[in-house]
């Protein structure tokens, strides 16, 4: 299944490679090897207007995850056989959405780069594709988070990987 980066902003540069491939490990390192995910990066005003239409709230964010599968579910719940969905659809997790102005930002307030921020907000996004919640998990989503950022941010040869620094 294939990891799909597409950048919708000129803000700052991203490297499509690398967030496929942080994306793919992130995805092995908790047993979702060889499903897909879509990842875009926008500018505050368009995750605005989706931060608006699918959560309430009328303002930008960092990230936000869309899983695909929830919709079937949602049908199947209802009795609603999901037919329309292709078999290797069912393999495509969802859509991450990861705004650049809000992830400059925070850069800058936490001392580190974008590339940096931004590979934060891919993986947390990720877990959110995975079912993983913050909200509601008492912390297990957020253990997780800070393993994965060690492992794959943070470790030996894998301190430049993250989605920015070339421009594509």
């Amino acid at each position: 299944m294939a990891i799909e980066v597409v950048n919708r902003q000129r803000l700052v540069a991203v490297d499509r490679r690398q967030a496929a491939a942080l994306a793919h490990d992130t995805l092995a390192a908790i047993g979702r090897a060889g499903k897909g995910v879509t990842i875009a990066f926008v500018r505050d005003r368009s995750i605005r207007k989706l931060n608006f239409e699918f959560r309430g709230k009328d303002r930008p964010t960092d990230v936000l995850s869309f899983p695909s599968r929830e919709e079937a579910d949602s049908a199947a719940a209802n009795g609603i056989e999901p037919i329309l969905i292709e078999p290797e659809m069912m393999d495509h997790l969802g859509d991450v959405v990861i705004s650049a102005d809000t992830a400059l930002r925070q850069a800058g307030e936490a001392g580190h780069s974008f590339e940096r921020e931004a590979s934060e907000l891919l993986i947390h996004g990720i877990l959110h594709l995975c079912g993983y919640d913050h909200e509601t998990d008492r912390g297990e989503m957020n253990r997780l988070e800070l393993k994965l950022r060690g492992e794959l941010l943070d470790g030996a040869g894998q301190s430049n990987r993250g989605p920015g620094s070339l421009p594509d």
